[in-house]
């Protein structure tokens, strides 16, 4: 792993700019803070993908509730990020649609699903390398960002405003998740776990109705699983929606409100964690036992 490398740019200087980097309400100020559960967000009606003459999800429904943490499992090649694509607009379904708020996210580019306010990480980390830790969230940011491609050429004034809102809020939420003190350095310099930290900031900088996470826990040790249940379980008490892709069935069962099993493309099982962990078929699935077999 790299040593991380200091950073050129001065966080003073940024404060001589009239930056301020307390954290506030700089990290999604227009969004309304909820952690009560509440009514079907998103929807996934009758999803069905197939690729050639394999169906890789087939007739997938299932409800993400405004103000939870779902979990979505399965054993490998159970269709789990097949279905977070065709919901990110990724794929497109075979048939079936997903509905955001009531209505339909079909047919959209990813970015346009990303302002409707599904955001995601990746399996594989996909941070911009050369960029520093918190240009990778003004990024995210500039999803937000209302000036036209004239206004950010010209310097007019409603961009400069944006521009310096964006480092306000990029420093908030680098904060938010535990590493604003490695702001400026390159993030190809972070340490893994800090790089999936910052791949969480930068989604979070869609400001999103959903948070989709994408196996956040795969590489870290025990401790940082530890400490990304509890990040994970900030992010929802912030007020957000949380999707999990997850193997770790410890953290999985550790962090969330209800679990979606998926098996061979198909939903199998839908409820709490505690019935989750003893359901026949989930048990069945995972152990590779006949469903007669399992006590």
């Amino acid at each position: 792993m790299s040593e991380a490398i200091e950073p050129e740019i001065d966080i003073d200087a940024l404060k001589e700019q009239g930056v301020d980097l307390d954290v506030a309400e700089k990290v999604a100020p227009e969004r309304e803070i909820s952690v009560e559960v509440g009514d079907a967000l998103v929807q996934v009606q009758n999803l069905t993908i197939k690729f050639g003459g394999l169906t890789a999800l087939d007739n997938v429904s299932f409800d993400i509730n405004r103000g939870e943490i779902l979990g979505l499992i399965g054993p490998n090649g159970a269709g789990k990020t097949t279905c977070f694509n065709a919901m990110t607009g990724v794929y497109k379904p075979t048939s079936g649609k997903v509905l955001l708020e009531g209505k339909p996210l079909n047919g959209l580019a990813q970015h346009k699903i990303t302002r409707r306010g599904l955001a995601r990480t990746f399996q594989n980390i996909r941070l911009f390398g050369e960029m520093t830790a918190l240009e990778n969230v003004v990024v995210g940011l500039d999803a937000r960002h209302k000036t036209s491609v004239g206004g950010a050429l010209f310097r007019l004034p409603t961009h400069t405003r944006e521009e310096k809102t964006a480092v306000e809020r990029g420093m908030a939420l680098l904060e938010f998740v535990g590493i604003a003190d490695h702001a400026h350095f390159l993030s190809r310099h972070l340490p893994y776990g800090y790089q999936r930290r910052l791949e969480i900031a930068r989604a979070l900088a869609t400001d999103p109705k959903v948070l989709c996470l994408d196996e956040p826990a795969a590489g870290f040790n025990p401790a940082e699983k530890e400490e990304l249940m509890a990040l994970i379980r900030t992010i929802r008490n912030d007020g957000y929606t949380v999707l999990l892709i997850e193997h770790d069935m410890k953290l999985v069962m550790g962090v969330t409100d209800r679990i979606v099993v998926l098996e061979f493309g198909k939903k199998i099982a839908d409820a709490v964690p505690k019935v989750i962990r003893d359901d026949p078929k989930v048990i069945s699935a995972y152990l590779g036992e006949p469903e007669d077999d399992v006590a």
